[in-house]
């Protein structure tokens, strides 16, 4: 089910074809390193080059009977070695090896592709927002605490802020498989018994990766945990930003929603649904990349030097997650891409409580004028409860509130309902996320045709 989500690319990654086909890349480089050092005949290694395949339905069928994938893998390479009439070649194929040189060196390889497509989405996610944030970069919203109306903000500070997050987490998607590009051949307890230190070493940098340092029978799985880790907060980001349109699409609210395509339907009762699924599906898709952390976690405590019990976890984990994160990059980039913004109703819904949404500027410009603090809050707070249970004018009581005039003149209250007063450094917090911006406009937007 989840394959259908991701793109073929990464589906590829995860596919028992490149599985096999990274294990044999591993098996002939080891192989011709080999060669290199004197400890492979170099005609051996040509010809495992040249000639080692492998059946995937035979690698099934020699799996039933000896309960071992390596060992059924490395069979169906010798048998087509035979076939091909080089059979005694076959006899240099895994050699030096144990099971998990292969299977950790070659996962390795997996996971350093995905990454790669995983970046490529982030970018392309990154892309998206940064477009965003600048075409509603003075489009006047309420902000809100605890879901209340707090202060003015734009809705491209709001976009601005996911960009951010989304760069943190290309950086640390990074390091993360910086972290995981290392392989291992150092045998069946982490000893080099039978390769040298200076083999390894070229095998893993003819594969293009690091060497672990020192290895028991597997890589340490903290590397594997810290990489789903970062794929969780990378979902969480995607999750983060569909909740925010989720809400924007309340009816009540109705700021922003998801794109509505040509023929599709809400609701299969009620005609009028717009109903935000997509953003509803990366929420839940999300819990389950983020439920994966915790089987990684407990992968990391193996007996001794290395037991099996992470390695079928890890066959679903590994895919699971790093396709999950794929399709949720790419859907919530189509989600920001295509999201209907409607700048009249976030006007609207800045101007809903007359004012209310000052009241901390208005704190500050008493306490400034000369008014105590413990004062000021009193009788400000005392006008908003009012206008709050019964939905009057905010400001019109503060303009004739004789103890407020008494300190602040027309011009001074009315500079503290100033929106441009409270947005006036928006363009500096650009400047602070994306480098040197274009010229401010001229005033803020509080025009309004709907963005599709």
């Amino acid at each position: 089910m989840i394959a259908r989500y991701t793109r073929p690319e990464m589906g590829r990654i995860w596919s028992e074809e490149n599985k096999f086909r990274t294990w044999l890349e591993v098996e002939l480089a080891a192989a011709e390193v080999l060669a290199d050092l004197g400890q492979v005949p170099r005609e051996a290694a040509r010809l495992l080059r040249q000639h080692a395949r492998f059946d995937i339905q035979r690698i099934h069928e020699i799996e039933r009977e000896v309960k071992h994938d390596v060992v059924a893998f490395t069979t169906s390479v010798a048998e087509s070695m035979a076939a091909a009439g080089h059979a005694e070649a076959s006899r240099w194929l895994h050699y030096g090896l144990t099971s998990y040189d292969v299977v950790d060196t070659a996962q390795a390889l997996q996971i350093k592709q995905a990454a790669a497509l995983l970046l490529e989405g982030l970018d392309g996610l990154g892309q998206v927002l940064r477009r965003r944030a600048m075409e509603f970069r003075h489009t006047v919203q309420v902000g809100r605490t605890h879901g209340v109306h707090a202060e003015p903000i734009t809705f491209g500070l709001k976009l601005a802020l996911w960009y951010d997050e989304v760069a943190r987490q290309r950086n640390r998607l990074q390091a993360a498989a910086e972290e995981m590009a290392v392989g291992k051949l150092s045998g069946a307890v982490g000893t080099l018994a039978h390769l040298s230190p200076e083999a390894e070493q070229a095998i893993c940098e003819r594969l293009g990766l690091r060497v672990a340092p020192v290895s028991s029978q597997v890589i340490s799985r903290d590397r594997h945990a810290f990489f789903l880790s970062v794929l969780a907060l990378i979902a969480a980001t995607s999750e983060k930003i569909a909740l925010e349109v989720r809400h924007l699409q309340r009816t009540e609210v109705r700021e922003a929603e998801e794109p509505f395509t040509e023929g599709q339907k809400g609701s299969s009762a009620m005609p009028h649904k717009r109903n935000p699924v997509t953003s509803e599906q990366i929420c839940g898709l999300a819990r389950v990349v983020r439920s994966n952390v915790q089987a990684a976690f407990e992968n990391i405590a193996l007996w001794h030097e290395r037991d099996i019990s992470h390695s079928s976890v890890e066959r679903v984990i590994l895919a699971d997650s790093c396709i999950l994160t794929d399709y949720l990059l790419a859907k919530t980039t189509w989600l920001v891409e295509g999201m209907r913004v409607y700048p009249e109703r976030m006007r609207r819904n800045v101007e809903l409580t007359r004012g209310l949404i000052f009241s901390g500027q208005l704190l500050l410009d008493l306490a400034a004028a000369g008014m105590l603090r413990e004062k000021a809050y009193r009788i400000v707070q005392a006008h908003a409860m009012k206008a709050w249970e019964e939905e009057g004018d905010f400001r019109a009581a503060i303009e004739s509130d004789p103890e407020i005039r008494a300190v602040l003149s027309a011009e001074q209250i009315a500079e503290a309902f100033s929106l441009e007063r409270q947005l006036r450094h928006v363009d500096r917090i650009f400047e602070r996320v994306f480098g040197a911006v274009a010229e401010p406009t001229a005033e803020l937007q509080v025009e309004s045709t709907a963005s599709s």
